[in-house]
């Protein structure tokens, strides 16, 4: 089945997601569709899915232009999705995922749940998918909750399948896996639309790469393309993709975690009884799949969470316990994961954003009256230093793309008085240029002696910046190595894998 989308338009009032975009998809195809986050990849797949309404354009599938109203009508055409959040009920079994929607009944108009276990093991035993039909969708690890996906997919006949950021949420070993299924689909005569920001895997298994950018298509790369031909063509000028740093130099003190624990307001335990030490003059990355309590570690170092027991100092000095204010006046930098919930306020100017913590110190205030002139003059300094792209410091933080928001952020965090920063998701939804600019200032702030914790899902990040990796499966620390350590055992300690490690 041919798939091609002919100058899609898609609109949200003011904002043009998709400017006139076509590509095509050849059956026994994989065709890649690489970009940044926010550059319009998922609206143009939601669009082909039946979930948005192109404003211009048409959707042809061998020759016919179609009309879809919805992702039944998709569906039926033979598109399937495989979204980045799984679309599964986690009390549902296999075969009741598979089933939902294209219920078939016996004769008495009960559920036939027989004739859905065959279908999973049908699709399963033809592609080599090792996954059991009444297992329930919860006790399943990520990677095969996937294949189930992908199971519902093919049961519904599709011919085309569109893969959604797939590996945002899989170890190494499940991304391999993952790419070894999408070849194999290849070969079965499937069209494969595969959207992704990460250019190792698009060079791995793309037949052919379509670079968006702003909603627009910018040109075509072959996989022989190198990275750094791609990132230009993602970005719109060279991009340095590598980390250059030299040798850590650690020095004594830092920050210090004991039998650190937290619990949710369930009374669950979402982290167990963690310890690790970072020392000024080091990089210590966090690693792991999403949702094995990265998150809430991170918010129980600044304070952020009303569950814990276990010791966290900073020079010696004791923080748990303390609010979120005092932790951060005794030398903590603080980079949030969501930099629209935790880091920026939208409304507010960039040179406000800049002071957010600063407006007890008398730097910018004046008998409890903003300077304004001293508050517009710092952030100058900070949009050209950071290089912050807008138009100047009383443009609304709101109004910027997300890698400027992020550069906001850090500039804020990096120009306070601060032994230790912590940055969770440093370079989440920005684009190759702002990564490759925020990467140099971790770097940098390393070199300046301080001690620095980040939290990444993104293995490339965290082993180019780090000089310890400390990985975290179920809530647990399961290991700490260096920083060169291979994907392939960083891999293995993502998913839950018991390794003897050397302890650094």
């Amino acid at each position: 089945m041919k798939l091609e989308l002919r100058g899609i338009t898609k609109r949200f009032g003011s904002l043009v997601a998709n400017d006139r975009i076509s590509i095509s998809v050849e059956p026994g195809e994989i065709h890649a569709l690489l970009g940044e986050n926010g550059a319009g990849k998922s609206t143009l797949m939601n669009v082909l899915y039946g979930l948005y309404q192109a404003d211009e354009g048409e959707i042809v599938i061998d020759g016919v232009t179609q009309n879809f109203r919805g992702p039944g009508d998709a569906m039926a055409a033979g598109i399937g999705m495989v979204h980045q959040h799984f679309m599964l009920i986690p009390v549902f079994s296999v075969a009741e995922n598979v089933a939902l929607g294209h219920e078939a009944t016996t004769r008495i108009g009960s559920l036939d749940l027989r004739s859905a276990r065959r279908q999973v093991r049908e699709v399963a035993d033809r592609f080599g998918f090792q996954v059991d039909p009444d297992a329930l969708i919860e006790n399943l690890p990520v990677g095969v909750q996937q294949r189930v996906e992908i199971i519902k997919a093919l049961a519904r006949d599709a011919e085309v399948l569109v893969f959604d950021e797939p590996t945002a949420v899989l170890t190494p070993q499940e991304t391999d896996e993952l790419m070894a299924i999408m070849r194999q689909l290849r070969e079965e005569g499937k069209g494969i639309v595969f959207i992704t920001h990460k250019l190792r895997e698009v060079r791995e298994v793309a037949d052919r790469i379509t670079v968006i950018r702003r909603g627009a298509v910018v040109g075509e790369a072959s996989p022989t393309s190198t990275n750094a031909e791609l990132a230009s063509l993602m970005v719109g000028r060279a991009v340095e993709l590598t980390v250059r740093k030299g040798p850590a130099s650690p020095q004594p003190g830092g920050l210090v975690v004991s039998g650190l624990s937290v619990r949710d307001d369930a009374g669950q335990v979402v982290v167990d009884d963690v310890s690790f030490d970072v020392h000024p003059g080091e990089i210590l990355a966090i690693a792991g799949v999403q949702g094995n309590g990265q998150t809430e570690l991170t918010e129980a170092l600044l304070g952020l969470e009303s569950h814990v027991t276990g010791s966290v100092t900073l020079g010696g000095e004791e923080l748990n316990g303390r609010s979120v204010h005092e932790i951060l006046a005794a030398g903590v930098g603080y980079v949030p994961e969501d930099r629209n919930v935790d880091g920026l306020v939208g409304a507010m100017s960039i040179a406000e954003n800049l002071i957010l913590d600063r407006t007890d110190t008398g730097e910018f205030t004046s008998a409890g009256t903003l300077r304004r002139r001293a508050m517009t003059e710092f952030a100058e300094a900070r949009i050209a230093e950071f290089d912050i792209r807008a138009q100047g410091p009383l443009t609304a933080a709101g109004t910027l793309s997300g890698g400027n928001q992020q550069k906001v952020v850090v500039a804020r965090e990096m120009n306070r008085d601060i032994t230790m920063l912590v940055a969770a998701q440093p370079t989440r939804g920005v684009d190759v240029g702002s990564i490759e600019f925020i990467h140099s200032r971790i770097v940098a702030a390393r070199d300046d002696g301080l001690a620095v914790v980040v939290v990444s899902t993104e293995l490339d990040e965290v082993s180019a910046l780090a000089d310890r990796i400390a990985v975290m499966y179920r809530g647990r620390i399961v290991g700490i190595v260096p920083g060169d350590t291979p994907r392939d055992t960083l891999g293995l300690l993502m998913a839950g894998a018991d390794i003897t490690e050397q302890a650094v």
